[in-house]
């Protein structure tokens, strides 16, 4: 059943999920949940010169909900601050190649906990980039 739902790159981000723990040396953790559903994100975010140099994720989730984790870090690693909060969630269902309409909610999920990471660094940093609400 669930093969036929997702496409073949979901189901291998699902299988072999990229960059997936917890980062010991994280600059900033964001965190991302449905009640609804249940699932659960974290990701980990380390930053140098406003790069994102190193990102791991932690995710209770669904199958999509874990390929959107680690499509998700497989985007953000190597870009700028900015860059990085720029991922929508249309962005990450379509590298996965789709996802199910039920699912979708998955991937705001992951791209929420990204940019929750982002804004939990420049809080901390005392930084601000334009284009970033940090408060909201």
């Amino acid at each position: 059943m669930a093969k036929d739902l997702y496409s073949k790159v979901v189901m291998e981000h699902f299988q072999n999920p990229r960059n997936m723990g917890e980062l010991e040396d994280a600059s900033a953790i964001g965190e991302a949940g449905n009640p609804v559903c249940g699932d659960l994100m974290k990701i980990y975010i380390k930053v140098e010169d406003d790069v994102i140099t190193d990102i791991t994720f932690k995710t209770f989730g669904c199958a999509a909900a874990i390929a959107t984790s680690s499509m998700v870090t497989e985007m953000a690693k190597g870009k700028t601050l900015k860059e990085a909060y720029d991922i929508t969630r249309d962005d990450v269902a379509y590298e996965l190649e789709g996802l199910p309409p039920i699912k979708m909610h998955c991937s705001n999920l992951a791209a929420d906990a990204l940019k929750e990471a982002i804004k939990d660094y420049l809080r901390e940093a005392g930084k601000e980039i334009e284009g970033i609400d940090l408060d909201e």
